[in-house]
């Protein structure tokens, strides 16, 4: 598999190696190419959006429109630095994520050697064989902490060594219609996808740092049908979690209650919405209403509450997710929110007065070089520039492929063989007795067959018997009554008649036979 994700369509900088990501959400598709350099910063070439239309709670409900959608956010980047983009690396989010912490061991072979790589790997490779509920598949196997011989503690076990290597993994599963329908979508739009990565796994890659994941942060990316949660501490990921409940909730919410439009509310959401009611001037806002029907006037302190109550339960829902996963009092950064939810005004002071933990905003800056506009680096494109960097540092590794079946054995891989299509326009033209003479032309090739296996099967019986040497011995009496009903042939040969296939009555029983049935 070719692991380049686009080409310049100028021969001059075909050397430089570009990497693209897709964020599929619920209420845009965002395209990123970038390319990291040697520090591991990230240089952005363009940013491609478009509405998206499709999608619903991060679960693809129309092809045909997200196959649109799709196409118009990569036709933006490859107008914008005269590229043709050929693969990409693609988030996957939902309700139908579900995460699971299990153990796994592999004892080696080789224990004159140290722990390798590929050790490593055949561990790995053991969990995507476990077993999930029906209609799910592994997404990521992530492991946390290594075991070697009973000590425990290790992040890297290579060059370690010992005879039984164990590990802890957090393993992520989803629904494997969900899945397929994101590679159908990818597929039909032209492309091919490299890497299907968890939404939170790359926003957590350009919003946080390294000293956040090791004292132990909790991010949650709020989008527009989805809140996304990933728990990191001592720099590994502990927990992942997805809320079914997003911006379009609110959005919803505000329709409802000011009745007007959804476009008109999303607009006074994201300009005039606040998500602490107490915070908030009552001034009035003007809205137009439909044809023939005054406007409306909707005060913002009435609109901050109608948010600030949708918020407050889906910030008790993460706050609950905080809680089980046990982290709550280890999580010294506190929590950083990103994703388009996180732009309301007064989002962070709500955040901290829920859930009692420190909050900031993040936005996918941290790696980011040498790009003119970071204004435009909003929260919204985190999961976009982080499946650019997911996406380079994983190139090449492929732990499942949910489109390919599997055989038992091990790298055989089922592929369905093209049938010939059926030319249904000459069908009409066959007749009964075209299919009269097609049967009878079958019965003879059956009967041609039949005759010369019957024939090879006296040539091989007689071949038998001019093999056999009789020795001698003494003949009784009812011995020499079946010697004279012997045949003698001319060359010598005695067989019984009782013994040898008579092929000439068999051909005339079957001829007799073929002129019955006709």
């Amino acid at each position: 598999m070719t692991h380049s994700f686009a080409s310049f369509n100028d021969s001059s900088k075909f050397n430089q190696k570009l990497v693209v990501g897709i964020d599929i959400g619920t209420t845009k598709i965002a395209c990123v190419v970038g390319k990291i350099n040697a520090a591991g910063k990230i240089e952005i070439m363009a940013i491609g959006k478009a509405v998206s239309e499709g999608v619903r709670r991060g679960v693809v409900m129309n092809i045909d429109q997200t196959v649109a959608s799709i196409k118009e956010a990569v036709a933006k980047v490859e107008a914008q630095c005269d590229i043709k983009v050929n693969r990409v690396n693609v988030g996957i989010a939902g309700q139908h994520i579900k995460s699971i912490q299990q153990p796994g061991i592999y004892t080696r072979k080789d224990l004159s050697q140290e722990i390798s790589v590929e050790d490593v790997q055949a561990l790995k490779d053991d969990m995507m064989k476990i077993h999930v509920p029906a209609g799910e598949s592994i997404i990521h196997v992530i492991p946390q902490e290594y075991t070697v011989d009973m000590e425990g503690g290790i992040k890297d076990p290579v060059g370690m060594a010992g005879a039984r290597l164990q590990a802890n993994f957090h393993i992520i599963t989803g629904s494997m219609p969900a899945i397929r329908n994101i590679y159908r979508c990818v597929e039909l739009a032209g492309l091919e996808v490299g890497e299907l990565t968890l939404e939170p796994l790359a926003s957590s890659a350009s919003v946080l740092t390294e000293e956040e994941k090791e004292a132990g942060v909790a991010l949650v990316d709020i989008g527009g049908g989805t809140t996304d949660i990933a728990i990191f501490y001592d720099g590994l990921i502990r927990h992942t979690a997805v809320i079914p409940f997003g911006g379009n909730v609110i959005t919803d919410d505000i329709r409802n209650g000011c009745h007007i439009l959804s476009k008109y509310a999303e607009q006074l959401k994201t300009a005039y919405g606040s998500a602490l009611q107490s915070e908030t001037k009552n001034a009035k806002v003007v809205v137009s209403g439909l044809k023939g029907h005054a406007p409306k006037e909707i005060t913002l302190s009435f609109l901050s509450g109608i948010i600030e109550s949708r918020m407050k339960e889906i910030l008790d829902l993460v706050h609950f997710e905080i809680v089980r996963s046990q982290y709550e009092r280890k999580l010294i950064g506190g929590i950083v929110l990103t994703g388009g939810g996180s732009q309301l005004k007064h989002i962070r002071q709500l955040v901290e007065f829920t859930t009692g933990l420190s909050c900031r905003i993040g936005a996918p800056t941290e790696h980011v070089i040498n790009f003119s506009r970071m204004d435009e680096l909003v929260p919204a494109l985190a999961t976009g520039l982080g499946l650019v960097i997911t996406g380079e540092e994983r190139a090449g590794v492929s732990y499942t492929d949910p489109l390919l079946l599997v055989d038992e054995e091990p790298g055989a891989v089922m592929q369905e063989v093209p049938q010939p299509a059926l030319d249904y326009s000459t069908m009409g033209s066959f007749t009964f007795e075209d299919v009269l003479a097609t049967l009878n032309k079958n019965e003879e090739t059956q009967a041609r067959v039949e005759i010369e296996n019957e024939f090879e099967k006296f040539e091989h019986a007689e071949t038998q018997e001019a093999l056999v040497v009789e020795e001698p011995r003494q003949v009784s009496q009812s011995e020499e009554t079946q010697e004279e009903e012997t045949v003698v042939e001319p060359k010598g040969k005695s067989r019984k008649p009782s013994n040898k296939i008579d092929i000439l009555g068999w051909l005339q029983n079957f001829m007799e036979q073929d002129d019955a049935t006709k």
